[in-house]
């Protein structure tokens, strides 16, 4: 259930991640601060912050928790379009459209800021660094989904599954969630099938590959990368899609 909370250090993932996109100014950044902690809200694992087709109003930034974006056909199959990471937004500029085209859904218990339209275009107008991130974040998110198209419709299954857990620990590290060559991976093996497009039963095989040639380990909720360069060679992962991470 959700609920409305006001607590500082929430917004520090979002600052630092925005300040690596577009330098932020010491007034912006205090402005996104205080726009945030009065739309604050929370909620637990497997709610449902909206359904694919519901109308949208407002930008959501999320402060700490994972989600995922995702599509379900009629006959149930269930597809994860991406995940969304602490400092990023859900639906920048979306409501700009009558409706909203995907679900998405708290995989982990989240904390979240929920900014109106009026709020936020104000925000924006009054502080041309911010609305430049947000552009930025916008145009990261797009090639983010692209990298997302291509693992699923060209690499094979040990390669999806290397480079999701390579681009998650790049896009985690800019907002200081990475403890030296490890992260939390809140995900089931379910979520993570359906993010990658592969069985449950495959994907399992492929984990033990990637163990067994020394490359992770995964482990009541945490990633360890054993050898990132050898990590990212198996992946065919070039991190240029990222590029705005390297920003400032």
């Amino acid at each position: 259930m959700r609920s409305h909370g006001n607590e500082g250090g929430l917004a520090h993932a979002v600052i630092r991640r925005f300040n690596v996109l577009r330098p932020l100014s010491e007034d912006a950044a205090a402005a996104l601060e205080q726009t945030i902690l009065e739309a604050l809200f929370r909620a637990g694992p497997g709610e449902d912050l909206t359904v694919e087709g519901d109308p949208i109003d407002s930008v959501r930034i999320v402060l700490s928790g994972w989600l995922f974006r995702h599509k379900t056909l009629e006959d149930g199959r269930r597809q994860i379009v991406n995940f969304i990471l602490p400092g990023e937004t859900c639906d920048a500029y979306a409501y700009l459209l009558p409706a909203i085209d995907h679900s998405i859904t708290t995989a982990t218990p989240v904390a979240y800021a929920e900014i109106k339209r009026p709020r936020f275009e104000k925000l924006i107008e009054s502080e041309r660094t911010l609305a430049e991130a947000f552009l930025c974040e916008t145009a990261l998110n797009n090639a983010i989904q692209r990298e997302w198209a291509i693992n699923l419709g060209r690499r094979a299954a040990l390669e999806k599954v290397a480079h999701l857990f390579c681009e998650i620990y790049e896009r985690l590290r800019p907002v200081g969630l990475v403890d030296g060559n490890s992260c939390n991976f809140p995900v089931t093996q379910m979520d993570l099938a359906d993010a990658t497009g592969l069985s449950v039963v495959h994907l399992n095989r492929t984990i033990q590959e990637l163990r067994a040639a020394g490359l992770i380990t995964l482990r009541e909720r945490m990633l360890t990368i054993l050898d990132l360069d050898a990590l990212k060679s198996a992946a065919l992962f070039s991190p240029g899609y990222l590029q705005l991470y390297r920003r400032g």
